[in-house]
């Protein structure tokens, strides 16, 4: 799924906060629904004065009750009166008839009390004997909620702010650390160090900034081996130059007008090898540098072949050439201009090799959705632990392997890159009966 921190975060905000707002506000009508109740020693208390009242009514102490009532309204500092449930006027200070009911005078100890209500209701304890009811203004100690105004502030307010606090930390942790994981790989990376990596580090994230730590890592990989293979480039054509250079600075300094042919062949040939190896040096690094998109073409490999082995024939003609191929080799989406030179230096290498009166042979088979190239020579062979490494620019295993037409090691290296942009590989092994097979699949599409 594309866009996943994105998803992750429409998750996070949008449902979750839905969530915890709907969750807060049902905390909050909870909440104020339990502040709303007298409390219970509040409750005790009034029921205590309405049992107090009934017995001196029930006495019929009236002026008692009176005088009680009297006492207990300056003492709550409210307004407190008895009626019966005729609507009579029984004691205490008298009330509108027009605003009670037939039934109900005031609201039951163990009714809710409405927070928003500016005025305290009148609070009604029924005698159980008698019919008639204690009526009394509820006092403003007793008034329920009165930290409802702070706790509403706190839970509407305060606690929405922690939250958003909290998870814009976590939000911002989350996309953060990877990042400065990256710009701390990134320093690193400017710093020289080509070996920095930062996926490894993410976890098992799977987000875009996951693929931002892969592409990082891709290039770090890629850049890295480019410097690399750079810097070792330089450092082994400067060594290689210094032969050449060396023998064309004695031909110079020897130059005599008695010897001039002598010193001139020397000259012209050691001119030759240093272009060569320049040409030979810049192509590799072009092609392992640039990664070239090759021309895409329809290619015979046999008549690729015989115009090689013709050439071979021609430069070799003391080494013997067996050709087993098909008639004909169609390959598709490949170029000429890649196989040929990569295909001619294995051929070349091969005769090179080889003794005087011997022979090469060159086979190709169709395998797997590829052509099969083989070339064997009876040459001398390569120890394994080298069969790999011959790939590699300015290797030599020894002067057994060496000839004066690649004396650089530059051929099998230039050889691998051509076959490598057209998705060709190439890889060498030792012959059981001895010499060297070099085996190169080419893909037909």
């Amino acid at each position: 799924m594309k866009r996943k921190l994105l998803w992750k975060l429409c998750l996070i905000l949008a449902t979750g906060l839905v969530s915890f707002f709907y969750f807060l506000h049902l905390f909050t009508l909870k909440t104020e629904e339990s502040m709303s109740f007298i409390a219970e020693q509040d409750r005790t208390q009034l029921q205590t004065w309405g049992a107090h009242a009934e017995q001196l009514y029930t006495a019929g102490k009236i002026d008692q009750l009176n005088a009680w009532l009297a006492q207990l309204k300056t003492q709550e500092n409210t307004w407190i009166s008895i009626a019966g449930f005729k609507v009579n006027h029984i004691a205490g200070e008298p009330f509108d008839k027009n605003i009670v009911g037939g039934y109900h005078f005031g609201r039951s100890v163990e009714w809710k009390i409405h927070l928003y209500f500016e005025q305290n209701p009148i609070m009604e304890i029924p005698f159980a004997d008698s019919n008639a009811s204690l009526l009394i203004k509820l006092p403003d100690r007793m008034r329920p909620g009165n930290h409802w105004t702070t706790t509403k502030f706190m839970l509407q307010i305060i606690m929405p702010m922690l939250v958003l606090v909290v998870l814009s930390i976590i939000l911002y942790r989350h996309i953060i650390t990877p990042l400065q994981k990256l710009e701390k790989a990134t320093a690193e990376f400017s710093r020289g160090n080509f070996s920095v990596r930062v996926a490894k580090y993410l976890g098992g994230r799977k987000d875009e900034l996951a693929q931002l730590a892969l592409t990082f890592d891709k290039m770090a990989s890629h850049i890295g081996e480019l410097i690399n293979n750079q810097r070792q480039l330089i450092s082994d054509l400067s060594h290689e130059l210094r032969t050449p250079l060396t023998r064309l600075d004695i031909a110079v300094e020897n130059f005599d007008e008695q010897e001039t042919k002598q010193h001139l062949e020397r000259i012209t040939r050691e001119s030759k090898h240093i272009r060569k190896l320049v040409e030979d040096s810049l192509t590799l690094a072009w092609l392992e540098n640039e990664k070239p998109i090759i021309k895409q073409e329809p290619v015979d490999l046999v008549d690729l072949l015989d115009v090689l082995i013709e050439d071979a024939r021609y430069e070799f003609p003391d080494r013997k050439l067996v050709v087993n191929a098909p008639i004909s080799a169609m390959i598709e989406n490949s170029c000429h201009r890649a196989l040929c030179p990569a295909i001619e230096n294995v051929i070349r290498n091969a005769l090179r090799y080889t003794p005087v009166s011997e022979q090469v042979t060159i086979s190709m088979s169709l395998e797997s959705g590829c052509y099969k190239l083989q070339i064997s020579d009876q040459g001398p062979g390569i120890p394994e632990q080298f069969l790999e490494k011959v790939f590699e620019p300015f290797f030599r295993v020894d002067d057994a392997r060496i000839s004066e037409g690649d004396s650089f090691g530059l051929g099998l290296a230039l050889a691998k890159r051509h076959l490598a942009s057209v998705r060709a590989k190439i890889h060498a092994e030792n012959d059981r009966n001895g010499g060297l097979v070099v085996v190169i699949m080419i893909p037909i599409y």
